[in-house]
């Protein structure tokens, strides 16, 4: 299948988790954790109930003929046949957000015609509690709802986003920043700090924490098909990353490179 087909599976995991939403909220008020999942966070129950929508609509397109290998937050690697062919999934990325009934979270899905950042190819989020879809094909743009988006040339840090799932830890190394930014907000989603980046709701997304691949590969690149930058915290590319469950670097993502430059100084200046 090409990309464009391939998109078109993402949307209809898509729609079908943001239909069956109801169900998964009555199962996110059960908040006690089945476990943890193979990334080595615990695996609550919606968590599951969402990666179980995704593998079944994905074991179908298997059995059609396609092969490819699944990474999930929660299953782990799972091999369809034999290809280069990824796909990276965060079945509820916000899952604290989703089993408390805050509304902020959201399902990512990222392809890739290889095993690092820069063989991504197709990407796909969704607000789970707003139904917004944002997508991306490498060299086609960056469109929510079906509108292309683009990010803002300003080079001002208006509103920073960041995620801190130790704050005192994680909020030390980006303080310098959230105190030059005129306003900050902590979405607890990943994806949808990018996702909303790239659709220029904020302006800077910074993390003070090493995330994994599967949380922000599909909003890496709408990002980048949206005109932004995403590196590592001191500007280095992630295109070499390797895609995988293990935590990798913190992140920094902006509206655009003269921004992206002051943001990084102001970083090693701290």
């Amino acid at each position: 299948m090409n990309g464009e087909e391939w998109l078109d599976v993402f949307k209809k995991i898509g729609k079908e988790i943001h239909r069956e939403l109801p169900e998964g909220l009555n199962i996110a008020s059960r908040q006690i954790p089945l476990g943890r999942g193979a990334a080595g966070d615990k695996t609550y129950p919606i968590d599951k109930w969402a990666e179980n929508i995704i593998i079944s609509v994905l074991e179908n397109i298997h059995r059609k003929g396609e092969a490819f290998t699944v990474i999930s937050e929660e299953i782990g690697t799972r091999t369809f046949g034999e290809s280069k062919v990824i796909i990276l999934v965060d079945p509820i990325d916000g899952s604290n957000n989703a089993k408390s009934g805050f509304p902020g979270f959201s399902t990512s899905l990222a392809l890739l015609n290889g095993n690092t950042l820069s063989d991504t190819v197709v990407a796909y989020v969704i607000n789970l509690t707003t139904g917004d879809t944002f997508w991306a094909l490498r060299g086609s743009g960056a469109y929510k709802n079906g509108i292309q988006i683009r990010t803002t040339p300003s080079a001002d840090a208006t509103i920073v986003a960041f995620e801190a799932s130790r704050p005192k830890r994680d909020i030390s190394p980006i303080l310098p920043l959230l105190n030059s930014a005129k306003r900050v907000r902590c979405l607890g989603s990943t994806a949808l700090d990018l996702a909303y980046l790239a659709a220029d709701a904020v302006s800077v997304f910074v993390t003070g924490m090493s995330s994994r691949t599967f949380d922000y590969a599909a909003g890496m690149l709408i990002v980048q098909e949206a005109g932004g930058i995403v590196t590592d915290i001191t500007g280095n590319t992630l295109d070499h990353v390797m895609v995988g469950l293990d935590r990798t670097v913190p992140i920094l993502a902006t509206a655009n490179r003269n921004l992206h430059a002051s943001v990084v100084k102001i970083l090693k200046n701290q």
